[in-house]
């Protein structure tokens, strides 16, 4: 029996030789990583250079992932595949000819809004949402179109709604875990996941403290509960890994991240959250395996949630349509 690729679909860490060997000690074959939070497309393109040197000089363990085969071939090679995403919009402004230009330069997965109303649709910590916007209906058939995955994970409960309904291809929620595991503004609905495993859509469990029952002190039982029970709800194709785990941050760079430019308002102070004790790098991808299969999950069914779900909707959602 082929073995899945195990992939996370979601990681944002201050990347160097020493994080990349750690995917290898957990036997990633593939990792979505965050380039842009707030970035602007000229901003968005320096990050794309730097990743571009980082494939150079790291060659023997990464290589850029912008295909299914991509993933395969890093996976034969004892490599890890890198996909590059945004978790906003800002990286396209406001002109639609930039979606197609930025998946040319390997920008594959992008969140339509992070927290806030964006261009194209309501943010998770607004009041209000009033869903997908003109333009962003115009940039859900682009990315359709172009082969760049939507993700809705910082995406209020209309516009996610919305999104599903207008995408003509499966979309993704790449972090976040279900609102009855813990009430987080970032947690998504029962009626959101049912729509999304409908529309044949994948969800990736977060192992961000603020999205997990307990925070930093949530028992692994808890969390692999958490996934059986999803996983009754939504179907074993619908779920994976989405770790959401950023390392080798300052609290300036989560300042950043959660005001940007766009407020003066500063946290007293910024702090990052410890990782519970049984997750706390990539190496522990084999251990978060194991819960599961102690948990019950066969091993057709870890490895569809550790790596084989997500590769089949990246392996079909990159690929150009037309």
């Amino acid at each position: 029996m082929t073995v899945a690729p195990v992939i996370d679909a979601l990681q944002f860490s201050n990347w160097n030789r020493a994080r990349f060997e750690e995917w290898r000690a957990g036997g990633l074959d593939a990792v979505h990583v965050t380039i842009a939070y707030w970035e602007d497309a000229r901003a968005t393109l320096s990050a794309i250079g730097r990743w571009q040197r980082s494939f150079d000089a790291h060659a023997d363990l990464i290589r850029p992932a912008t295909s299914g085969d991509d993933i395969l071939a890093a996976k034969g090679e004892g490599r890890t595949a890198v996909i590059l995403g945004a978790q906003n919009c800002s990286p396209i402004e406001d002109e639609l000819a930039l979606v197609g230009v930025m998946r040319r330069l390997g920008l594959m997965v992008m969140q339509l809004t992070y927290n806030n109303q964006s261009l194209l649709g309501g943010g998770c910590y607004e009041s209000e949402d009033a869903g997908i916007t003109r333009f962003g209906r115009e940039v859900i058939a682009e990315m359709n179109r172009h082969g760049v995955v939507i993700d809705l994970a910082h995406s209020a409960e209309r516009t996610s709604l919305e999104a599903i309904e207008i995408s003509s291809r499966p979309v993704a929620i790449t972090h976040a875990n279900p609102a009855r595991f813990r009430d987080s503004v970032r947690n998504k609905s029962d009626t959101l996941l049912r729509a999304l495993a409908e529309a044949g859509g994948v969800l990736g469990f977060s192992l961000y403290p603020h999205h997990l029952a307990e925070g930093s002190r949530c028992p692994l039982e808890a969390f692999t509960a958490m996934v059986a029970r999803t996983v009754e709800a939504m179907g074993i194709d619908r779920v994976g890994i989405g770790s959401d785990l950023c390392r080798g941050w300052g609290p300036e760079t989560l300042a950043w991240m959660r005001n940007g430019a766009w407020t003066f308002a500063e946290d007293d102070p910024p702090a990052w959250p410890a990782q519970p004790s049984w997750f706390r790098t990539p190496a522990d991808m084999p251990a978060l395996a194991g819960a599961l299969a102690a948990r019950g999950f066969s091993a057709e069914e870890v490895g569809k949630i550790m790596g084989g779900n997500w590769f089949r909707l990246f392996a079909e959602g990159f690929e150009p349509q037309g």
